[in-house]
């Protein structure tokens, strides 16, 4: 293949909303980028497919927003139900004044970005695997890529982990370093879209259950999209059985047992392990920055994944521009300040949600504690999306 004569300014492994957007940006600077996929665009893609009103913004930013509103649903609250059926809402309109969350399935969404990623002048490659990283000495400084039977390799300066919560990249440079094993996982996740389902036009309903909690809302075509998560032990006294599960376990849950009675499944389950949350390594080696969530994993409780993939993506595209020219400890020091200034606090506050919508009756405890108060109720929803300080009006 021609490419492999071909140098970068950078590289990009994977292709969702953190590579594609980053990509983007980088091109409209004037960098070379070659953004690599494993996979064949559209694609499913396990997610909540539940974009918060923030995220409009960036859409518009990067010249999407007009493709992204064909066929999407207008999301205008977010419901958090208990077991036991209370419940509190969040408007939309609290992030963004006079604007609403936007429900449209991942394997849109990423097409769409993927597509604007090409026509900027981004050098794209579906149905390529990033085999192995390449280096001089210790420094990255490529990729060996794999297409079919065919493997060739392809070098840039700066090379960017996009590859989501598997890390791939990242994870080659901690065995590189002798680094442990991968952990068994605590959690699987599982997704599907269904039809006939009872929840009221402009709601996303968030359930709490026993181990875990799921989520469902409106995307295009006129289905919903399930998304939850269960402790791993659950998933294995189930047998990984995603509707068992649904049935035995999420329907633990009084609302969702009432909005889900007569769903019915269109197409496949998907699932994935979840092995932890939180922040990984920002820059794994020398010529390597991870973005999206090979850089951090935040809780799907939140609704603001989609949002932290298209703001990193922000922040590592300026940080590249600006620190292009210097040594890469500059460029990876600035990325570190940068990333810990805007997503720290927000990482923080959603492990603490998470415990709470692990344990059950703290759970039923929060969400009537927060039933009485809106104030609080909106502080907390903006602390997972930014830190501002917590000062009643």
């Amino acid at each position: 293949m021609s490419l492999a004569d071909n140098k970068y300014d950078i590289i990009i492994a994977g292709a969702g909303p953190a590579g594609s957007s980053t990509s983007i940006r980088l091109t409209h600077s004037g960098l070379k980028v070659l953004l690599v996929e494993q996979k064949k665009f559209p694609r499913p893609k396990l997610c909540g497919e539940f974009i918060s009103p923030e995220c409009l913004a960036h859409f518009a930013d990067l010249n999407v927003l007009d493709e992204m509103q064909v066929d999407s649903t207008e999301i205008d609250r977010t419901v958090f139900f208990a077991r036991n059926g209370r419940a509190v809402a969040v408007p939309s309109e609290w992030f963004t004044s006079g604007s609403y969350a936007m429900g449209l399935s991942r394997a849109q969404m990423d097409d769409r970005l993927l597509k604007r990623a090409r026509e900027t002048g981004a050098v794209v490659l579906e149905d390529t695997a990033a085999a192995a990283l390449l280096f001089d000495g210790d420094v990255v400084n490529g990729l060996r890529l794999k297409n079919g039977t065919e493997t060739f390799e392809v070098r840039a300066p700066l090379v960017i982990d996009a590859t989501g919560r598997a890390r791939i990249l990242s994870r080659d440079i901690e065995k590189r370093n002798g680094g442990q094993r991968r952990k068994r996982a605590d959690f699987v996740a599982f997704k599907a879209h269904l039809e006939n389902v009872a929840i009221n036009d402009g709601d996303c309903e968030i359930y709490g259950y026993r181990g875990g909690y799921g989520g469902c809302s409106r995307v295009e075509g006129g289905l919903h999209n399930l998304c939850f998560i269960v402790s791993a032990e659950l998933a294995r006294e189930h047998k990984g059985d995603a509707h068992a599960i649904m049935r035995n376990v999420v329907f633990g849950n009084r609302r969702a047992a009432e909005s889900l009675k007569d769903a019915r499944i269109l197409g496949e389950w998907l699932a994935v392990p979840i092995e932890n949350y939180g922040r990984a390594e920002l820059a794994p080696a020398e010529g390597l920055l991870a973005i999206g969530d090979a850089a951090a994993f935040i809780d799907p409780f939140t609704g603001s994944g989609i949002l932290l993939a298209l703001e990193n993506a922000k922040v590592a595209a300026e940080v590249i521009v600006d620190q292009m020219s210097k040594p890469f400890g500059s460029l990876a020091d600035e990325y570190a300040q940068r990333y810990r200034s805007a997503f720290d606090h927000r990482l923080r506050i959603s492990s603490v949600v998470r415990a709470a919508a692990f344990a059950p009756f703290l759970a039923e405890i929060v969400v009537r504690t927060l039933s009485l108060s809106e104030w609080l109720t909106r502080r907390l929803a903006r602390a997972t999306r930014r830190a501002e300080p917590l000062s009643h009006p």
